[in-house]
Formats: structure tokens, C-alpha cells, sequence
């Protein structure tokens, strides 16, 4: 691991302590860097991270701007179910974010966005793998890769060709038949002739992203690293284009926080703090629902992690000495930070699952939960050195020069979130990542 030269540890405080800051702590740490996490909750991964649909999706993940959202999203507005929903309620920064969203849909556009995302997955995968064969994670893991199936044949003929772009960029995504995916699956014969095709990836894996992150973190206490759980961020302080110190409210009390670096991985709640130093980001928080469900008939419910493209869903089998259970997420719905559970598209969740699964699994008690997602319009993340004015990824202004973006990862949040902060990690010490990314700042 690469170090930084300075023999006295530069200090660095982390922002947030789910799945991409205590990545960013544990490489940060790694690297020389004296490291403390500061977070709301009272334990890691408590919000964004903590029941997401646990795919490292590499290979099926693409931009949810492109050439066909548009048109989808204007029929999906008067469907309180829908895939993808907006509900339009005149707030500015939704309207800014639509707009910008807009703008990233053409295919040019689309394209650029899918390069950035796979070649951030592709290093960050094998940034995992590596971690992996370096610590004892254990977190529900499977190795077995994620397949996309389809239902709808109009939705497979267009699954062709980013399939092929794909495999342009150096994914091992193939598009299989049936047969081929029901040898791979057997719990797929369950759909009969209603399954059309699939792709499938054996590279890509799942597990659960909060017992990853909590296990990570210990990882890192073991390390040295300091976490501050129960601390609310109050405000970042800058003057000339320095950060100077925090304010923080812990159990009441008004503390006085000061560092040589700070990185932010707040997922959405960053935007506000930042946007009061004059560094604004194109952030928006999207609501994401997911449903785990007690597996009863282990022999009918995947093992493979799937991803149901037309009801936008994807589903990945956990299973440890515990517990046996089927998460299913999926849906975003733009609705500001609102964090209710919506019970109609909770039981669309569940109506789905129950049309492909029948009574292998049961539906007394599914356990539903909702999430922000850090949203930027292109799907891309903002990681590097953070700049004044507007920022989107491959921007650049007048930087501050200890303050460091590692944000808006949208759905990806743990499929990028080992490669973000590796390559951070790098840019912070003065370092070159071998990745091809646009880095904000740079």
C-alpha cells in the first residue's frame, strides 16, 4: 500500500460513516493519513447503506438519463407505483436537477456517463476483490454473479445493444437464452414461457452493504481510526478557500472541530452544508425502497442476484447462520428528503415478488424500508478535490484546498464506493490513480 511521505500523520476527518466514508477511512488510513469519522447515527451505516439491494452491479448498471427516461417518466407521472417518479411540487432545486437531468438524456451525453460508471466499477470491483483477499469480510457475500432478466420482449431487444457496448468497455456481460438462464438460475423456471431472455455477468457479486460497512469499520478502529457516532454536523467554516474548523452538536454540547483534511461522504445531506461555503453540488436526494422477505422454499428462490428490468427491481439472496432472506429494492422516487414509507409502492414491491416467487417466500412480515440516494443528474459520482461555484463531475474552479468530495453515488453507492475512495486516496496523497475518470477539481 502506498503511504504518504509526510512522517508526521496529516489528519483527515470523514464526513459520514456509510458505505463510502468508511471505505474512504479505511484506505485513507491505509495510506499514512491519521483518520476520524464523524456521523449522525449511532453505529455506521445506519441510513443510505443500510437495506439497499446489495448488488455489486458493475456490468448491468447504466445511466438512468438517457434517450428513452424521458418519454417513460411523463408516462410514469400519474402512476404512484412507477419505476421512476417525480413528484413535481415546484421546489427549485427539484426543478434544477430535472432540468440538468434532462439535459444528461441525450445519447452522446449517455454515453460519456455509461464510460465514467463502468470504468469507476470495473476498478472498483477489482479494488474490492482485492480487499477481500486481504481482510475476513464476511457479509452475506456471494460470488455467483448477477443476471438481468426480462419478461418483455420489446425490453430485451433494447437490452442488445448496451449489452454489446458493454462488452466494448471490458464487461463479460452475455446475452443468453432462456434455457441458458434457467440452467444458470433454476428458480427461473418458476416464470415459464413469460421469460424472454437475459444477460448475465459472472464477475459481478452481491452481499449486504450494512454488515460490509460494519465490519469495515472495524477493520478501521482496529487500525486507529476514531469514530464520533451522535455527532450532528452543524456547519463547515472556510475562509480564503480553506476549511478551518466544524462546528458540532454531541449530546447537546457545541464542540469545535479542526482537521488538516476533511472529506465528505454525506450522500445527500452534504448538499446543504456545502452549498452555505459556496461550493454547490448537482445533487438530489432519490427515495429507494427495498423489502427483505424470509426465504420458505430455498430450492424456488434465486441464488443468483437478479435484476428485474421491467419493474426496475433487484434481488439478491442473504443468507448466514441467521437468517435465510430475499432483499428486493428498487424504484427512486424524487420527493425531496421525505423518508415516509409509501405503502403503494411498498405493495408494489411485494405484488411483483409474489407474481415470480408464488409462496416460496413469505409476506407476513416483509420487511420494508426506504432510502436517499444521493442522485447526481448523470449517474456519475463527484470525487476529488472540491471547487467553488457549480461542480459536476471533470469540473474545475477555484479549489479549497483541503476539502475533498466523495459523493453522489446514486444507486452505485456500493458498487463504486472501494474504487472512490482507493482513487481519492491516491489523489490525497499526491498520488496518480490508474483510472481513467473524470476526478472534480483536477
Amino acid at each position: 500500500m502506498w503511504r504518504v511521505a509526510n512522517t508526521n500523520k496529516p489528519t483527515v476527518t470523514v464526513l459520514g460513516a456509510g458505505v463510502t466514508g468508511v471505505t474512504s477511512a479505511w484506505y485513507l488510513s491505509q495510506a499514512g493519513f491519521d483518520v476520524t469519522v464523524i456521523d449522525r447515527q449511532n453505529l455506521p451505516a445506519m441510513e443510505t447503506s443500510f437495506a439497499n439491494g446489495g448488488q455489486i452491479s458493475v456490468c448491468h448498471a447504466t445511466p438512468w438519463a438517457n434517450p428513452s427516461t424521458p418519454l417513460k417518466a411523463l408516462k410514469w407521472l400519474s402512476q404512484p407505483d412507477a419505476p421512476l417518479l417525480y413528484r413535481i411540487n415546484g421546489n427549485i432545486e427539484q426543478m434544477r436537477f430535472i432540468y440538468r437531468f434532462l439535459r444528461e438524456c441525450t445519447a452522446k451525453r449517455a454515453d460519456a456517463n455509461l464510460v465514467q460508471m463502468v470504468n469507476l466499477g470495473l476498478y472498483s470491483r477489482d479494488a474490492l476483490k482485492d480487499l477481500l483477499a486481504q481482510l475476513p469480510l464476511v457479509f452475506e457475500q456471494r460470488l455467483q454473479g448477477i443476471m438481468h432478466f426480462y419478461t418483455s420482449h420489446v425490453e430485451y431487444q433494447s437490452a442488445i445493444t448496451p449489452t454489446q457496448r458493454m462488452q466494448t468497455l471490458g464487461c463479460h456481460r452475455t446475452l443468453i437464452s432462456p434455457d441458458q438462464a434457467r440452467r444458470i438460475e433454476p428458480a427461473l423456471d418458476m416464470l415459464g414461457d413469460a421469460l424472454v431472455g437475459a444477460t448475465y455477468t459472472d464477475a459481478d457479486l452481491s452481499g449486504n452493504a450494512h454488515l460490509f460497512t460494519r465490519e469495515l469499520a472495524k477493520h478501521c478502529q482496529a487500525q486507529g481510526v476514531k469514530f464520533l457516532h451522535d455527532t450532528h454536523i452543524d456547519s463547515i467554516h472556510q475562509t480564503n478557500g480553506t476549511i478551518t474548523h466544524l462546528t458540532l452538536t454531541h449530546k447537546d454540547n457545541t464542540i469545535t472541530h479542526k482537521s488538516d483534511h476533511y472529506v465528505v461522504c454525506l450522500a445527500s445531506h452534504g448538499k446543504a452544508l456545502l452549498d452555505a461555503i459556496g461550493v454547490f453540488l448537482p445533487i438530489f436526494p432519490a427515495k429507494g425502497y427495498s423489502a427483505t422477505y424470509q426465504v420458505l422454499d430455498g430450492a424456488r428462490v434465486p441464488q443468483v442476484s437478479l435484476i428485474d428490468d421491467e419493474y426496475k427491481l433487484v434481488m439478491s439472496r442473504l443468507t448466514s447462520d441467521q437468517r435465510d432472506v430475499l432483499r428486493v429494492a428498487g424504484t427512486a422516487e424524487f420527493n425531496g428528503y421525505n423518508t415516509d414509507l409509501d405503502e403503494t409502492r411498498c405493495y408494489a414491491l411485494t405484488r411483483r415478488v409474489r407474481s415470480l416467487f408464488g409462496d416460496a417466500l413469505s409476506y407476513d412480515e416483509p420487511n420494508y424500508w426506504t432510502g436517499l440516494r444521493p442522485m447526481t443528474p448523470s449517474n456519475v459520482p463527484l470525487i476529488g478535490q472540491a471547487h467553488f461555484g457549480q461542480v459536476r463531475h471533470g469540473s474545475t474552479g477555484k479549489t479549497l484546498d483541503n476539502l475533498w468530495l466523495n459523493t453522489g453515488h446514486g444507486t452505485l453507492g456500493f458498487t463504486h464506493a472501494c474504487g472512490s475512495a482507493k482513487a481519492l486516496t491516491h489523489l490525497m496523497a499526491g498520488d496518480t490513480p490508474d483510472l481513467m475518470f473524470d476526478f472534480v477539481g483536477l
